[in-house]
C-alpha cells in the first residue's frame, strides 16, 4: 500500500507521515511532536462544542436575514447568495490547510488563533457598511471558521483516548452544532427584526468565552512539517471557481466567457490539486486513503448529504419571505420543528448506531430525508405555512441521523495517526456540499421566472440527489473492531 519517500521531494506515503506523528521528548527535531504532561477533558470538550456551536451557527443564523440585509444594503440575488456562500466557501476551501496548521502549531494554539480571527471578522460584518464589504468580512470569518473546526475534533482526539468516550464526547460535539442550527433561524429572524447587524455580534461573547475555557486546556502536540502549499492555492482556486460558474452562470449563461473561464480554472486547479498530492512529499490529503472504499464512500455521503440540507435551507428561506411573504421571525419559528428535533434526536442516532450497526441509520436517514423533499415538492403553493414547516421536519431528522455514524465509520476505517487528517477531509467535504448546494439552489431558482417553480425544481433535484446518495450507502459495511 505504501509508496517510498524521501526527502528529495518523492512521492511521501502514509507510512512516512506515521513516522513523522511517533511522538519524542520536550525539545523535537524536525518533524517530532511535543508531548502534553495531563489531560483536560472537560475544558476541551466545551471548547470543542463552543467551537462548533458558533461557526455551525453562522451557517445558519444569516439565511432568514438575507431579505432584510438586502433592503439596507441592496444587491441582487447573486449578491446575498455571496453572503452565505463567501463564508462556506473559504472555510471549506481552507478546513485541509487547519489541520496541517493545528499539527505544525499544535491544535490548542490553532484554536485560539482561529477563534480570534473569527470574532475580530464578525465585529466586521457588524460594521459593514455595504454589500461588498460584508461578504469580505464573511469570507474572513470563514477562515476563522476553518481553524476552529478541525482543531475542535483534534482537541476531542487528543484528551479522550478512550474509544467510548470519545464517541460520547463526538455526540456532544455534534449536538452543539444541531443547538446552533435550531437556534439559528429564530436568533436570525428575531435580531433581524431589531438589526440585521446584531447576528453578527451575537459571535463575539461566545467567542470570549471559547477563548477562556481554552486556558485550561492542556497543551497540544506540534509537529514540525512543510505546509503544501501548491495544494492548498490549487483546491481554493478549483473551489471558488467553480463556485462561481454555478452561480453566475444563471444570470450571465453558461456559455458566457467569464463562466467559460471560470471552468477552465477549476479543471486547472484540480489536475494542479490532484498531481500535488500524489507526486509531494507532504501532501495534505494522502491519497492512499482513498483507496479504502469505506472512506470514500463515506466522504460521497457526506458530500451530498450536506448539499440536499443546506440547499433546502437556502431554498426554504427565500420561498418563506419573497415567496409567500413570511417576516424574518416568522421565518425563523417555521424552521423550528425541523431544527429543534435534530438537536433532541443526536444522541438517539447514536444508540441506534450502536444497536444495529452505522449502515442502519446512516440510509434509513437518507430515506427520510428524500420523503420530506419530495413532499416539498409537491406541496400546492396555498398550503399553510405550519403544514410547510412539518413537511421539512424529514429531510432535519433524517439528516441528524447520518452525522454521527458517518463520522465513525470514517474514523473507524483509517489508522488512528491519521485521524486528523480524515476528520479535516470529512468537514471538507461536507461543507464543500453544503456551499455549493446553495450555489446549485440559487442558480436554479435564479433561471426560473417564478420562485415557486424554481423551489419545486430545486427539491426534486435535491431528492434525486440523496436518493443517489442512499443507493451509495448501501454498500457499507460495518467495520470489525
Amino acid at each position: 500500500m505504501a509508496r517510498s519517500c524521501d526527502v528529495a521531494g518523492r512521492p511521501c506515503t502514509l507510512r512516512r507521515l506515521e513516522e513523522l506523528m511517533t511522538h519524542h521528548s520536550d525539545h523535537p527535531r524536525p518533524g517530532a511532536a511535543v508531548t502534553r504532561t495531563h489531560r483536560s477533558p472537560r475544558a476541551a470538550l466545551g471548547v470543542a462544542m463552543l467551537g462548533f456551536f458558533v461557526v455551525a451557527l453562522d451557517s445558519q443564523v444569516v439565511n432568514v436575514a438575507l431579505p432584510t440585509i438586502r433592503e439596507n444594503l441592496g444587491g441582487n440575488l447573486s449578491g446575498l447568495q455571496w453572503v452565505v456562500t463567501g463564508y462556506t466557501l473559504s472555510f471549506s476551501a481552507l478546513l485541509l490547510f487547519g489541520g496541517t496548521f493545528s499539527e505544525r502549531i499544535g491544535a490548542k494554539r490553532a484554536y485560539g488563533v482561529g477563534m480570534v480571527v473569527f470574532v475580530v471578522a464578525s465585529a466586521m460584518c457588524g460594521l459593514a457598511p455595504n454589500l461588498p464589504v460584508l461578504t469580505a468580512a464573511r469570507v474572513l470569518q470563514g477562515v476563522g471558521a476553518a481553524l476552529v473546526t478541525p482543531t475542535s475534533l483534534a482537541l476531542i482526539r487528543q484528551e479522550f483516548t478512550d474509544a467510548a468516550a470519545r464517541t460520547r464526547a463526538i455526540a456532544y460535539w455534534a449536538m452543539g452544532g444541531s443547538v446552533a442550527a435550531a437556534a439559528g433561524p429564530i436568533l436570525g429572524g428575531a435580531l433581524a427584526e431589531l438589526d440585521w447587524r446584531w447576528i453578527f455580534y451575537l459571535n463575539l461573547p461566545v467567542g470570549l468565552l471559547a477563548l477562556l475555557v481554552l486556558a485550561f486546556v492542556s497543551g497540544s502536540p506540534r509537529l514540525v512539517v512543510p505546509f503544501d502549499v501548491t495544494g492548498q492555492v490549487s483546491a481554493v482556486l478549483a473551489l471558488a471557481a467553480f463556485t462561481f460558474a454555478v452561480i453566475q452562470g444563471a444570470d450571465l449563461g453558461y456559455t458566457s466567457n467569464p463562466v467559460l473561464v471560470a471552468y477552465v480554472l477549476t479543471v486547472i486547479g484540480a489536475v494542479v490539486f490532484w498531481r500535488s498530492q500524489a507526486r509531494g512529499a507532504y501532501p495534505m490529503v494522502p491519497l492512499d486513503l482513498f483507496r479504502s472504499r469505506q472512506v470514500a464512500v463515506t466522504l460521497a455521503a457526506a458530500f451530498m448529504g450536506m448539499v440536499g440540507f443546506y440547499g433546502l435551507v437556502f431554498a426554504q428561506s427565500l420561498y418563506f419571505q419573497t415567496g409567500r411573504g413570511a417576516d424574518a421571525l416568522t421565518t425563523g419559528l417555521l424552521f423550528l420543528p425541523m431544527t429543534g428535533l435534530v438537536a433532541v434526536l443526536n444522541p438517539l442516532a447514536a444508540r441506534t448506531a450502536l444497536r444495529f450497526g452505522p449502515v442502519v441509520p446512516i440510509v434509513g436517514g437518507q430515506l427520510v430525508m428524500v420523503a420530506g423533499l419530495v413532499a416539498l415538492a409537491l406541496t400546492p403553493s396555498t398550503a399553510r405555512l405550519w403544514v410547510v414547516a412539518l413537511l421539512m421536519v424529514p429531510v432535519g431528522v433524517g439528516g441528524s441521523f447520518t452525522v454521527p455514524p458517518l463520522t465513525s465509520m470514517l474514523l473507524d476505517a483509517v489508522p488512528a495517526e491519521r485521524a486528523g487528517t480524515a476528520s479535516g477531509v470529512l468537514n471538507t467535504a461536507r461543507q464543500v456540499g453544503g456551499s455549493l448546494g446553495v450555489a446549485a439552489v440559487g442558480a436554479v431558482l435564479a433561471s426560473q421566472a417564478d420562485l415557486i417553480t424554481g423551489q419545486r425544481i430545486a427539491m426534486f433535484a435535491l431528492a434525486a440527489v440523496v436518493t443517489v446518495t442512499a443507493a451509495l450507502s448501501l454498500t457499507l459495511r460495518r467495520p470489525n473492531l
